[in-house]
C-alpha cells in the first residue's frame, strides 16, 4: 500500500500516513475546526479500513512463527497538524437535526468500530475537542493531549446547554469509558469545560503533553510504539467486544426513524 492515502480521492478531508512499521496515523483535515460532517464520518471508516487491511497483511505472515513482532501495530488519530486550536469542534447539526438516521446510519457505525478497532487507538488531541468529536475520543483506547500552554484547550460535552439530547451511543460510551459517576454528571448535565488538567485528573485523558501538535503526535508514537505489541496475538479487538458489550448494545439501540419528523419527534420525548 502506497502512502499518504487520502479520502475521499478528491477534495481529502482525511489523510492516512504510515510513519513507522508498526505505527498508523489518521488526520482529520475538514476546514480549521474539523467539523464532522457526513463525509468525514464515512472517510474515518474508508481510513480505518486501509489501516486494518494493512496491518491485517502483516500479521498473517508471521502467524505460526515464533517472532510475531512484525503484528504489532496502533492507529494514532489527529487533528490537522498546521494548527493547535482544535482536535475537533463536533458534530454540523445542520446534518444531525434534519436527517433522522444520521446517528444509526452514519455516526454509530464509526463509534462502534473504534471501540471494537483490532488494534490499539490513540487520540492525539491537539486543541478543542467538543461534542461528538469528544465522543470520538473516548471510541479510541488511549488519548493524550496537548497542556494548552500555547493556546488554551478545552473538552466538552455541550449538548446540555443548546438543547440537543444524547443517542443511546453516547450514554453507552460515557458509561463504559468514564468511571467515576460524578465525573459522568460533570461531563453529561453539567456540561463543564475541562481543561487539559482537569482531563487528566478525572481520568478523561490519560497523558498530558507541553507543546504543540507535533509534542502531542510524539508522545502519542511512543504510547504506540509502547503498546501497539500487545496486538501482535490478534486478540486486542475480540476483547474489547466483551469488555465494552454493554456500550456496544447501547449503540445498537438507536434505531433508524422512517422520516426526519419521526426522529425530530422523538427526540422531543426524550426532553
Amino acid at each position: 500500500m502506497v502512502y499518504p492515502l487520502s479520502f475521499p480521492t478528491q477534495n481529502s478531508v482525511v489523510t492516512v500516513t504510515h510513519p513507522k512499521n508498526a505505527i498508523w496515523v489518521i488526520e482529520l483535515h475538514n476546514g480549521q475546526d474539523n467539523r464532522l460532517v457526513p463525509t468525514v464520518v464515512e472517510a474515518l471508516k474508508l481510513a480505518l479500513d486501509a489501516v486494518e487491511r494493512d496491518w491485517r497483511e502483516q500479521w498473517r505472515k508471521v502467524q505460526g512463527q515464533k517472532d510475531k513482532s512484525a503484528g504489532r501495530g496502533a492507529v494514532i488519530l489527529v487533528g490537522r497538524r498546521d494548527q493547535d486550536k482544535f482536535f475537533s469542534n463536533g458534530l454540523d447539526l445542520s446534518f444531525v437535526h434534519f436527517n433522522g438516521n444520521f446517528f444509526p446510519v452514519t455516526f454509530n457505525p464509526l463509534l462502534d468500530r473504534l471501540m471494537r478497532f483490532p488494534i490499539p487507538s490513540i487520540c492525539a488531541i491537539n486543541g478543542h475537542c467538543f461534542a461528538g468529536g469528544f465522543m470520538l475520543s473516548l471510541a479510541c483506547d488511549y488519548r493524550v493531549i496537548t497542556d494548552g500552554s500555547k493556546r488554551n484547550v478545552w473538552l466538552c460535552m455541550n449538548e446540555v446547554d443548546f438543547g440537543a439530547p444524547w443517542p443511546h451511543s453516547f450514554a453507552g460510551i460515557m458509561n463504559a469509558k468514564i468511571g467515576d459517576a460524578r465525573v459522568r454528571r460533570k461531563i453529561a448535565l453539567e456540561g463543564h469545560r475541562f481543561t487539559p488538567q482537569e482531563a487528566l485528573e478525572s481520568g478523561i485523558v490519560d497523558h498530558i503533553v507541553t507543546g504543540n501538535t507535533a509534542a502531542v503526535l510524539a508522545k502519542a508514537e511512543e504510547l504506540a510504539l509502547a503498546v501497539g505489541v500487545k496486538a501482535q496475538e490478534g486478540v486486542w479487538g475480540l476483547i474489547k467486544g466483551d469488555l465494552y458489550w454493554d456500550a456496544l448494545q447501547g449503540i445498537k439501540r438507536d434505531g433508524r426513524a422512517s422520516n426526519a419528523l419521526v426522529e425530530d419527534e422523538a427526540a422531543k420525548a426524550r426532553l
